[in-house]
């Protein structure tokens, strides 16, 4: 099984972070590559849409408010993988209550791909998503 992990500081204290990233059906307020998302199974489930027009299928299956974060797993999805399970975090930075570090990071089996071909993949989503979030608190 391969994983690969992003963080990032971002302009704002660690609840202002999780309140726009911790709500599971929340991507569209932050993330460009996913205009769209419908919450389904009283918002267990979420059927993602990305600007190609490709569907993504994510099931939450671990969510702590307190410890603000929440991991997915990928039912559906145009990616080489399989066994593919997410989590989203966010982490205090000691001494500041300005800022926090977002943490995205994944595991999952390559299928049809080499396990660094999807590292790569992954590592460039959270990373791009991730920038995109930084800019999004900071406007």
């Amino acid at each position: 099984m391969a994983s690969t992990s992003v963080s990032r500081v971002v302009p704002a204290s660690p609840q202002e972070a999780w309140n726009l990233i911790g709500g599971f059906d929340a991507l569209p307020d932050w993330l460009p590559y996913i205009p769209e998302s419908t919450a389904l199974e009283g918002g267990r489930v979420r059927r993602l849409t990305n600007p190609d027009g490709d569907v993504i299928i994510e099931r939450l299956v671990d969510f702590n408010e307190a410890e603000r974060h929440y991991s997915y797993a990928i039912l559906e999805a145009p990616f080489p993988v399989g066994g593919y399970v997410s989590t989203l975090r966010v982490h205090t930075v000691p001494g500041r209550d300005d800022i926090a570090e977002v943490q995205w990071s994944g595991r999952f089996s390559p299928k049809g791909a080499t396990e660094q071909e999807v590292v790569d993949l992954f590592n460039g989503i959270y990373a791009d998503g991730l920038d995109a979030l930084h800019q999004t608190l900071a406007a």
